[in-house]
């Protein structure tokens, strides 16, 4: 039953792209039903996994011969353990409220079949990645993804925005793509073999420094798909993509590849202490990186974005710290796939409402006519800051405890680092919610704001759901924790010392403090529909993205641009020339050469007259002198 998981969609994408317009009338209802039949499918898997004793849990199936050449052979095949159960529960599970939330908000649009198919596509290509048994099926997955990616953040591609922001998410995960490939190349140099089960028994047996350039090469993978420094700046382009898909790609799957990709490859980074700091360091920049972008954003799903790029940081630091941050990472992943996926259903639930408007400065006041929307976003609002009991309390607090308990200057670094985001979370949030639902009516009378359907209510609702209550059920008896550990190790958690219960006190403390800087600055003065032109150079700096774009076109668009114009002078005055050059003086040459065969007797017995008569008069010569 294992193919069935990612078969179902598939199957779904297949029929609804095939069908074309006979399909329009029913087309969304086969795209939910088949989302939905792979979560059955999966919760059927969970149930009979946990009937069974930790040691049998794991198991995978080879379907096919894929690559039966010379030194490499490698089988299409799936896998199911504890991590990817996680996943295949996630992807179909949040997946499947999106397809029903997308009913109603893509309900005018006349291509919404179109996109039905691409979404059940990319559920498709999400599972293979996660289901794979080895990493050229993972490939296959990962590539699935950036194609079904592609496709929807340019779903309206008849706007030149949308069409630019697909290129670019596309053009950049391309070189992440090429880190994951050439870590392909080296795994199997290595080990002769990128079987999962292969190359980690003879992990042991590399030497430190393979290790170390593999989990380098695996980490520029993860950047990219998740969105991490330096490979950031598509992220937030890609909210032109219709909502369901920013949140689906850029809150519950997508964005949480490179997170899978590194807790998979645990035992390359567990003997590889540099490609670990790297993951850290990454991870520790990007939660900053993205938390002070989120401060400056008045469009509320590029707000939303800068907080996922934030979010995934915090997780990619996790599972940079070893062991003891793998699950950790794990559980931040699965609570942030519910109140960030919450939160951006939300946000297209205030865009809907809206005529889609996103810049939050227009908004105002919107809770007292969207109830429903106010509640569940709220819910979102308060798990991700981490109030207590929702549930980034119990995974980002656990975050940081692992990260202050790493030891040394390296660990309160991070742990500082974890801690400063959380309270940046708190103040970017707060003012998302304060300018949405807060404050005087600032939109315009052509507005008339409403609550959304039932069918965009209820996936929300679900979803906030849980976001109180995952945390919880994850954390109580480190239930999630010992769940992966046939996976993932046994990890110790320790605060450096300090007790656990001091730490959440002072990240709570931070928490209070972000908030009531938003609620100062947003709530107690009057909010300008247009925003300040004169900023402070942090602030003008942020609405840039921090100069990301500015970064690779001067460090890498420019000198490639010149490079490539250099190379193709080289081609075209270079090689070229000197193959041109070739020819035409051959050309020449056999021009005039030709010019004595006119085929005139005449002419060649005058040639030959005079041939002879210069024979006889070297002879004549040679005999006088």
């Amino acid at each position: 039953m294992l193919w069935m998981l990612p078969a179902l969609p598939l199957a779904g994408a297949v029929i609804l792209l095939l069908a074309g317009r006979i399909s329009d009338r029913w087309g969304h209802w086969l795209g939910c039903l088949t989302a939905l039949a792979s979560f059955g499918v999966a919760v059927w898997a969970f149930v009979d996994m946990l009937g069974k004793a930790t040691d049998e849990r794991a198991y995978h199936y080879n379907f096919f011969s894929w690559t039966p050449v010379a030194g490499l052979n490698v089988d299409f095949a799936l896998g199911l353990d504890q991590l990817s159960m996680c996943f295949a529960l996630l992807i179909t599970g949040v997946g499947s409220l999106i397809h029903i939330y997308s009913v109603g908000y893509m309900s005018h649009d006349p291509d919404r079949r179109r996109f039905f198919a691409y979404l059940n596509l990319f559920l498709a290509a999400m599972l293979v990645l996660v289901l794979a048994n080895n990493y050229l099926v993972l490939y296959l997955g990962w590539e699935g993804v950036g194609l079904a990616s592609y496709l929807l953040i340019g779903f309206w591609y008849q706007k030149p925005s949308a069409a630019t922001a697909a290129k670019k998410a596309f053009v950049v995960n391309r070189v992440g793509d090429m880190g994951l490939a050439i870590a392909l190349f080296a795994m199997f140099a290595t080990f002769g073999s990128v079987d999962y089960g292969t190359v980690f028994a003879g992990a042991g047996q590399a030497s430190e420094t393979m290790l170390t350039v593999i989990g380098l090469l695996l980490l520029l993978g993860a950047c990219g798909k998740s969105a991490q420094v330096p490979l950031q700046s598509w992220l937030g382009d890609a909210m032109e993509g219709p909502t369901p898909v920013s949140a689906l790609i850029h809150a519950a799957t997508m964005v949480t590849a490179g997170v899978y990709l590194i807790a998979r490859s645990n035992p390359i980074y567990d003997l590889a202490p540099g490609a670990q700091t790297a993951v850290v360091v990454v991870g520790a920049v990007t939660l900053l990186f993205g938390a002070i972008i989120g401060c400056a954003k008045d469009d509320i799903k590029k707000a939303l974005a800068a907080s996922t790029m934030s979010q995934i940081g915090y997780m990619v630091l996790a599972a940079g710290l070893g062991p003891a941050g793998y699950a950790v990472a794990i559980m931040h992943l699965l609570t942030h796939g519910f109140f960030k996926a919450g939160l951006f259903l939300g946000a297209g639930s205030v865009m809907h409402a809206m005529n889609e408007e996103t810049d939050m400065r227009r908004y105002g006041a919107l809770r007292k006519v969207m109830p429903v929307t106010f509640v569940t976003f709220g819910l979102g609002y308060l798990a991700i800051i981490g109030v207590p009991p929702f549930a980034g309390f119990f995974s980002k607090d656990r975050i940081i405890e692992t990260a202050f308990g790493h030891g040394g200057a390296m660990g309160f670094t991070l742990g500082t680092a974890a801690l400063l985001g959380a309270g940046i979370t708190a103040f970017y949030m707060t003012r998302v919610v304060l300018l949405t639902f807060f404050g005087e009516q600032r939109w315009h009378e052509d507005a008339h704001p409403h609550e959304a359907p039932a069918i965009m209510t209820g996936p929300m609702v679900l979803l906030a759901i849980g976001s109180v209550a995952s945390g919880a059920a994850f954390w109580f008896g480190n239930s999630l924790q010992h769940w992966l550990e046939p996976v993932v190790g046994a990890g110790h958690h320790a605060a450096g010392g300090v007790p656990a219960w001091v730490i959440s006190a002072g990240v709570l403390a931070v928490v209070a403090i972000g908030v009531w800087i938003a609620v100062r600055q947003y709530q107690l003065q009057q909010v300008p529909e247009a925003a300040p032109t004169e900023v402070t150079a942090l602030t003008a700096a942020a609405r840039r993205d921090l100069y990301g774009d500015a970064v690779n076109e001067a460090l890498f668009m420019r000198p490639g641009a010149y490079l490539t114009r250099s190379l193709v002078f080289l081609d075209n005055r270079g090689i070229d020339g000197i193959v041109n050059s070739t020819a035409a003086l051959i050309g020449g040459l056999s021009a005039r050469i030709r010019r004595v065969q006119t085929g005139f007797v005449r002419s060649y017995a005058l040639s030959m007259f005079t041939g002879a008569a210069l024979v006889v008069a070297a002879l004549l010569a040679v005999r006088l002198l």
